[in-house]
């Protein structure tokens, strides 16, 4: 049997392992939205943050089951991520000197193109100014 009742626990990790980290990124950001929202509410006697915690730890909780589910138990996404992982590995990843020249050539476009609106813009002002289309 497998360790923890993980599907193929030995394939996929980087694929799973970030995937969880994301999701875990996630449900955080909405545990800390939902501890703002939850501020002012109270439920008979008990405190606010009685009510926050309650509510965090059963976000968490409900999701982190789902998480478990899904990344580690149910066959066909867990498929997927092994198959995910092992195209990743056949990707041909660019080297530091070829993403630093495309970079120098998307600037230099982007300064071309720039200069080339600014160009037109000043001419088309200056002809229109002489056909009086525009007063300065």
């Amino acid at each position: 049997m497998a360790a923890a009742g993980i599907y193929k626990p030995g394939q996929g990790y980087y694929t799973r392992l970030f995937s969880v980290i994301g999701l875990g990124m996630l449900v955080l950001m909405g545990v800390a939205w939902l501890w703002k929202l939850l501020a002012n509410v109270r439920v008979g006697t008990l405190q606010p943050v009685y009510v926050q915690a309650a509510v965090a730890v059963m976000v968490l909780a409900i999701t982190g089951w789902i998480a478990y589910v899904l990344i580690g138990r149910k066959p066909k996404v867990v498929e997927f991520m092994i198959a995910t992982e092992s195209e990743m590995k056949k990707v041909n990843w660019s080297t530091r000197k070829e993403i630093i020249g495309s970079t120098w050539v998307v600037i230099g476009l982007t300064v071309f193109m720039a200069l080339y609106c600014f160009g037109f813009d000043h001419l088309y002002q200056a002809i229109f100014m002489l056909l009086r289309v525009l007063e300065t």
